[in-house]
């Protein structure tokens, strides 16, 4: 028998499944811990012991977190990273973290260095590369003590070759020096790129730190099975991946519930409204896979352009608070978060959230009701249609189509939901509470490739048929069988400042792990 244990490790709750197929057997909510590990121990044993289940039954484990977001949201646990570009004569104008926050870019140490390189966009040489600057630079990061690098060139996704050179020169000289190269991360747009290129490496002694800490909390647990991290698509990573290019995992938490949502209900197309204890998560799905966004995307303040689904969040969730009179009434976006069962009036705590008024409504029978029996009556109405009407703007936002779509609520805060948004139906489906567990239980290996061809000599389906053929091959070496592969998306846009009838495709197949059952 083939099981899944699927966690997601939310700001407020860290919830666990476990799988059986297409057959959830038991799933768990626990509070997560300001330590994260004990939150996810606790949901690993309540899970376990819940379904019943030998712990050797249990074939492969799927973790989705937001520790490398919430890291740079919260400006903490960021390593210094040296920001290199190659691009001078060009481009000086706008130096690397030129956009950045300001104490975010204090966080990150704030080290920039420019230096001749790159590439114009027809592939010819802006200038060669600066190796004897590169050897000053490398000098400098002895210098400071600083452990990693971000390379960024100027169409670096074009030709990579100038990255590839001075990572070279740099680990040479600085021994033990992590680099991240921008081509493997981001997309054309220089800034975007780049700044994707710095947050990671920024994020690899954390996410060393984090995989880590998976390992041991599994193994503690008794669990001798691999583990497998979710990145923002929905699919997998392997735990030596995360390690080196954690920002791939941002956003995985609404993309594991939006996944959850699609398997749960058998919807391929619909909108999902994923309300946690802090915020509320809506995007859209389209063939069972989040819509991804189509610009560039913010994280923590900055301008990032590697692909991540297009969500849109708001502050709502269970532990958000509740301000105010009827009249006055203010509902988030400050909330107690993972505090929510001491701070929040139903258990005994002084603070109004969302919950409390969820349970005075009779919607929700969370904690002692009766500690909110003698709330304003008006002050509950008020609230419930406030929440109602941030709800109703938020999925209006999502849509790209006045025609009717079902709305799947999950997440344990989508009891502060009403039947209806918007005259759109709402649908609970079972298990709605740990849908983003179930999300990371069911995340498939993807394949992947999105790079520049020439035309000349070629048609394009035939360029389009080596494209896939190529992403197809990346997945069967990434661990998906060869059976269940299909192609979730494809695009191709002529590049006519190219010379050779350039053409950029992007392929992307998905397929089931090859160690599990279809």
């Amino acid at each position: 028998m083939r099981m899944r244990l699927g966690i997601d490790v939310g700001g407020t709750n860290t919830d666990a499944v476990i799988l059986d197929g297409r057959r959830v057997l038991a799933g768990v909510k626990r509070m997560t811990t300001e330590d994260v590990m004990t939150g996810i121990s606790d949901a690993l044993e309540a899970v376990i012991a819940q379904a019943g289940v030998a712990r050797d039954a249990i074939d492969v484990t799927m973790i989705g977190t937001t520790h490398f977001t919430n890291a740079v949201v919260e400006r903490r646990a960021l390593d210094p990273v040296a920001a290199i570009r190659l691009g001078l004569p060009a481009t000086a104008c706008l130096p690397p973290m030129v956009d950045w926050p300001a104490d975010l870019v204090a966080e990150v140490g704030g080290h920039r260095y420019l230096l001749h390189g790159g590439y114009e966009f027809d592939g010819r040489e802006i200038a060669p590369l600066d190796e004897d600057g590169l050897l000053r630079v490398a000098d400098d990061i002895n210098a400071k003590g600083i452990r990693a690098a971000a390379i960024s060139s100027v169409f670096s996704p074009i030709n990579r070759a100038m990255e590839e050179r001075a990572r070279d020169i740099l680990q040479e000289r600085c021994p033990g020096l992590a680099v991240v190269m921008s081509s493997q991360i981001g997309r054309i747009g220089l800034l975007e790129r780049e700044s994707a290129a710095i947050m990671n490496a920024s994020l690899l002694t954390l996410s060393d730190q984090t995989v880590s800490a998976f390992g041991r909390a599994l193994s503690e647990a008794g669990l001798t099975c691999p583990f497998y991290v979710t990145q923002n698509d929905g699919t997998l990573m392997a735990a030596d991946m995360v390690r080196r290019f954690p920002v791939l995992t941002f956003a995985s938490g609404p993309t594991n519930s939006m996944r959850g949502a699609a398997f749960l209900t058998g919807l391929k197309d619909a909108i999902v409204i994923d309300i946690g204890g802090t915020t509320t998560d809506v995007g859209a799905l389209q063939h069972g896979f989040p819509r991804q966004a189509s610009s560039v995307v913010d994280v923590g303040g900055v301008r990032t352009n590697f692909r991540m689904p297009d969500v849109f969040s708001i502050g709502l969730g269970g532990g958000t608070r509740v301000d105010g009179t009827a009249e006055t009434l203010v509902v988030g976006p400050r909330s107690v978060g993972y505090r929510l069962t001491k701070e929040a009036l139903v258990f005994g705590g002084t603070t109004l959230t969302c919950t409390d008024i969820a349970v005075a409504a009779g919607t929700a029978d969370i904690g002692e009701a009766s500690l909110v029996a003698d709330l304003d009556p008006a002050l509950v109405t008020a609230a419930r249609a406030r929440i109602a009407e941030m709800l109703e703007t938020a999925v209006e936002r999502t849509r790209i189509s006045p025609d009717p779509m079902p709305v799947i609520a999950v997440g344990g805060g989508s009891i502060l939901a009403p039947d209806t948004i918007g005259g759109l139906k709402v649908l609970r489906p079972e298990n709605f509470a740990v849908a983003n567990a179930v999300g990371a239980a069911i995340a498939q290996i993807s394949g992947e490739v999105d790079r520049i061809f020439s035309l000349e000599g070629r048609t394009r389906d035939a360029c389009l048929a080596d494209a896939e053929a190529e992403a197809r091959a990346a997945a069967i070496a990434a661990g998906a069988r060869e059976d269940t592969l299909d192609v979730i998306e494809r695009e191709d846009v002529p590049l006519a400042y190219l010379p050779g009838n350039a053409t950029r495709i992007h392929v992307k197949v998905v397929g089931e792990m090859g160690a599990l059952d279809a």
